[in-house]
């Protein structure tokens, strides 16, 4: 294991510092869902909805804790699709990294699309396609330079973002304490009576369907954590700050919202500015947008870093071509940037050309991913923990309240997939996911069945050097 990390290292570098990956665990989970999607689980159970946010908010700690037990012992840029691979089989680890890969390539053409789109709203004379292709060619191009620019890139967006949540909290806390001049406070009226939870345990349990997806994207740090210089006190320090600031940020904007946007006001769709248009805050709906698109922007750089590295992984296993695991004189997976930003781009032109015939069916079948992934990674650490503990393996970083607490990650799972399958919305998008779990998991059988795998334990070690490109 130890041999495995130092190759990983030398081929793909380690100049993410530990501030940066900090910032991108926290920035990861605060994203476009936060900002302009909250209002459809507030709809959904009213102000109740901060029950749901907990419930989601727990499971995505418990999946951190897990994600980052493994990464500190063994950081890898396959990550879950390594561990995953290592409990159970190659077959397996595989069929989690290409639908990982998927989700991330399909998202990005999503994210250059809605962030071009907000941007109209405010310059319309801007075409959204070339917005859209302006916005891919510069991630790229951060991407492509060295991973420290990328780290660096991502730290300031995430600050943004910290920096928009925690300006919105305080200006929520003034609007209902009654300190704003000039502005009556909403009071907790909206908690009170049958308004908590108009629709009871049902629209709590449809809302946490909804909401669980706003904290997809925080299994980055687990993947970002192969290029740091000190892996495993790095992700020690990302999880365990990560952690108590994505609860509050999300709990506090959300009580606030719930505290001052009634259940069936239009100011639903655009929560944040509602809020402080409420509060008298002059350019609110320009400012919300602009933070939306911020946010965009720094989910499309993460993701297409997010996509290249699960490449590269995957090209180093042997579970695709070799020439995706190039790596350029700054150590950086040219080819596997390259080739997953080319995906993105095909899928915006044709959504282009085919407006609402092409990304929303893609979004369909990779919806339900990031659950999956939250899945294959508590079930992963399951697997190796006890298998560390029946050894006696030493562990930088061990989740507390084992087994329990991995069980309790995977009953909270259980529940958002039964919810999801009630759902008449929901089910089709659930069933188009597992349909193409099933045919990456025969597809890569029949991968293994025709040629020999050398074992994920083993893959850095006997991988050949890799490709350098000028």
């Amino acid at each position: 294991m130890e041999q495995q990390t130092k190759t990983s290292a030398r081929a793909l570098g380690a100049a993410l510092k530990p501030r940066q990956l900090t910032m991108m665990g926290l920035g990861s989970a605060i994203g476009a869902g936060l900002f302009i999607g909250s209002g459809a689980g507030i709809q959904a159970a009213g102000p109740a909805v901060l029950i749901s946010y907990l419930v989601a908010g727990t499971l995505i700690i418990l999946v951190m804790w897990a994600l980052g037990e493994m990464a500190a012992a063994n950081p890898d840029s396959g990550a879950f699709s390594v561990y995953t691979a290592k409990a159970y089989g190659p077959v397996a680890g595989a069929t989690v990294g290409w639908l990982w890969w998927l989700q991330l390539v399909v998202v990005i053409a999503a994210e250059a699309l809605g962030a071009a789109g907000l941007l109209a709203t405010i310059f319309p004379a801007l075409p959204v396609w070339l917005m859209a292709f302006v916005f891919i060619v510069v991630l790229t191009a951060v991407n492509l330079t060295s991973v420290k620019n990328f780290g660096e890139f991502e730290f300031w967006f995430a600050l943004l973002k910290v920096a928009a949540i925690v300006g919105f909290l305080l200006v929520g806390a003034a609007l209902l304490f009654g300190w704003l001049p000039g502005v009556q406070s909403p009071g907790l009226t909206n908690f009170t009576g049958a308004g908590f939870a108009p629709d009871g345990f049902a629209g709590i349990a449809t809302a946490l369907f909804v909401v669980a997806f706003a904290f997809g994207g925080t299994e980055i740090v687990s993947v970002a954590a192969a290029e740091t210089a000190e892996p495993a006190r790095s992700v020690k320090k990302a999880v365990r700050t990560v952690l108590w600031r994505i609860l509050i940020f999300y709990i506090g904007a959300i009580f606030v919202i719930a505290a001052v946007v009634p259940v069936g006001s239009a100011g639903l769709k655009s929560p944040f500015a509602a809020v402080l248009d409420a509060a008298g805050m002059p350019g609110a709906a320009t400012a919300i947008t602009l933070v939306a698109v911020a946010a965009l922007l720094s989910a499309l750089n993460a993701n297409l870093y997010g996509a290249s590295r699960m490449a590269y992984s995957l090209a180093e296993r042997g579970e695709a071509p070799r020439l995706l695991a190039s790596v350029s004189k700054a150590r950086v997976p040219v080819v596997a940037v390259l080739a997953s930003v080319a995906f993105g781009v095909v899928t915006v032109v044709l959504e282009l050309a085919f407006p609402e015939m092409v990304l929303p069916v893609l979004l369909n079948i990779v919806g339900s991913t990031c659950l999956l992934v939250w899945t294959s990674a508590l079930l992963a650490q399951l697997a190796l923990r006890l298998r560390a503990d029946r050894d006696g393996t030493e562990l930088p970083l061990r989740m507390p309240g084992f087994p329990w607490l991995t069980g309790m990650g995977l009953l909270i799972l259980a529940a958002i997939f039964t919810v999801g399958f009630i759902g008449e919305d929901s089910r089709p998008q659930l069933l188009s996911t597992f349909a193409l779990v099933a045919l990456l998991a025969v597809a890569n059988w029949m991968h293994h069945r025709n040629r020999k795998v050398v074992p994920v334990v083993e893959s850095a070690e006997r991988a050949k050097a890799p490709v350098l490109i000028d």
